[in-house]
């Protein structure tokens, strides 16, 4: 595909458009987790408690998740590049609110609205590199656009630590408004909408323009609320909280409702439709478990080693990094490999070291070092390059062009509420996880067994050499063994997490071969 009259690329080469909608992508993603390590520094700037400082990451998730499925609807309605260029302005004006807010109401305010303007960011660029690139060369277009939304989460942490430590934490936000402005000049300049969405575009319109309120409203209802128990749930006990209990009825009615009233719309804002396809529907499926475990276990592993290790949070941020400059190393080749080899082949491949990269995380042991977890999360990369790319090239194969923008709307929001669930559970389960063996364990540390009695009559003295008095060196001993046995079942419930998350690997291999074969030059 050269020419401007069958691509979004007006002509142009379309490598000069990829790095542009990739950075997009990537600012927007990047806002997920840049802001998590400095709401310490907020909530005490901004004279708040560290609880009502999460609302700063809620308020984002909720919108964004609000946003995204619609994307492809609005894309339809406004053109893609009109609406691509409105979600970057609206994005970068956000950010420079959120940099500048006085007070937290309108900082989580202002979070809410750059949640709302960038949701369409990530769906609309990967539209805008499916239609500009033919299928063969796919491949590569996904891979940049994977190292944006992959290495994003990876960096976040870590990027968001060295600004709010060297600058302030305002920085965070501010970073998105130049480069929001050397975006919107070069979008304009170089994207072009395909022949095929202006003649759609114009169709709608001559048929008048119908607002979906319904589907809209239940969308946003179900969506929002679903959000909000993803993320406030363990905070507020899950179910033992009258608020998570309304929350969760509320999403399972609208939600289904939704389902059930857009399957009846000749135009629906989401075409749900696209998911009876047994390709598409097992991409978004494999893409949900993606999200799971690139963010569940981006958050499990700095927090192992800061909790269970004495890591700082620059420290447990190197440990993931590592991982993301291998997932940029990787990819291009990725891209080359899918139009060679059967990309379900290479899923199946991803899927397999991925369960082993978990495997060695489950390994852990307290004389495990920097080098180690490095490693581990490195052979965890190189299994998500594999899966990223394949599973989007994939997707797209058998649906119509003219669908592009709501198949990647959903795909993406398909990745994003697999982060929310898996940050959600793994939090969970890894504090079950912990009692259950707390409790085994204590039944392990009677004061009649030799080997606790052994171990406290050694600590004792210890304690006695340093100046305690019997009484004291006898609680002391006593407050070090039970802090060893609470260290020794959480890292327990950290490995068990990690297995889990194998384990759902490995479930998901055969799944992989109900997509159709792709076949070459196939779209």
């Amino acid at each position: 595909m050269t020419g401007g009259e069958a691509s979004g690329a007006g002509g142009r080469n379309p490598w000069l458009i990829a790095p542009v909608v990739a950075i997009a992508a990537f600012m927007e993603v990047l806002d997920i987790s840049i802001a998590n390590v400095a709401l310490q520094h907020i909530a005490g700037d901004l004279a708040a408690g560290q609880s009502e400082s999460t609302w700063i990451l809620t308020s984002y998730l909720v919108t964004n998740a609000v946003v995204l499925p619609i994307s492809g609807w609005l894309s339809g309605v406004m053109g893609r590049k009109r609406f691509f260029i409105a979600c970057i302005v609206g994005f970068s004006v956000s950010s420079l609110a959120c940099g500048l807010a006085p007070t937290l109401p309108l900082l989580i305010a202002f979070r809410a609205i750059q949640g709302l303007t960038g949701g369409g960011l990530q769906p609309s660029a990967q539209a805008i590199l499916t239609d500009a690139f033919p299928p063969a060369k796919r491949g590569m277009a996904f891979a940049l656009y994977g190292m944006s939304v992959v290495f994003a989460p990876a960096i976040g942490p870590t990027l968001g630590g060295w600004i709010t430590d060297s600058a302030s934490w305002r920085w965070v936000f501010l970073i998105n408004v130049p480069v929001g402005l050397l975006l919107v000049p070069l979008v304009t300049a170089m994207v072009e909408d395909p022949p095929h969405a202006v003649a759609e575009r114009l169709e709608r319109l001559k048929r008048g323009v119908r607002i979906d309120t319904l589907g809209f409203t239940l969308l946003a209802l179900g969506l929002g609320s679903l959000q909000v128990v993803l993320d406030k749930g363990e905070e507020l006990d899950w179910f033992g909280s009258p608020l998570i209990v309304v929350l969760s009825a509320v999403c399972a009615v609208c939600l289904v409702a939704f389902v059930i009233w857009e399957l009846g719309q000749d135009d629906p804002i989401v075409d749900l439709r696209l998911l009876g396809d047994r390709t598409f529907g097992t991409a978004n499926l494999l893409m949900f478990t993606l999200g799971v475990i690139l963010l569940g276990s981006t958050v499990l592993l700095p927090l192992m080693v800061q909790e269970l290790f004495g890591y700082t949070a620059t420290d447990a941020g190197l440990v993931i990094t590592p991982g993301g400059f291998a997932i940029m190393l990787v990819m291009p080749v990725v891209g080359r490999l899918v139009s060679v080899v059967d990309p379900r082949i290479l899923i199946v491949a991803g899927l397999l070291i991925c369960a082993s990269a978990l495997g060695i995380m489950a390994g852990f042991t307290p004389a495990t070092g920097y080098g180690s977890f490095v490693w581990a999360r490195i052979v965890q990369a190189l299994g998500l390059s594999l899966l990223f790319i394949p599973i989007n090239t994939v997707a797209f194969i058998g649906l119509p062009r003219e669908k592009s923008s709501q198949a990647s709307a959903i795909i993406n929001l398909s990745r994003n509420l697999g982060g929310s669930v898996g940050i959600s559970v793994m939090v969970s389960l890894l504090w079950r996880f912990g009692q259950q063996h707390q409790i085994v364990l204590a039944g392990h540390t009677a004061a009649t067994a030799p080997a606790y009695r052994s171990l406290e009559a050694t600590l004792s003295a210890a304690m006695a050499r340093h100046g305690a008095d019997a009484v004291t060196a006898l609680h002391q001993a006593q407050a070090t063994i039970y802090g060893m046995m609470g260290a020794q079942a959480q890292l327990l419930a950290f490995l068990d997490d990690f297995r889990v998350l194998a384990g759902i690997f490995l479930a998901l291999a055969p799944f992989v071969f109900v997509m159709r074969r792709p076949r070459p030059g196939s779209h």
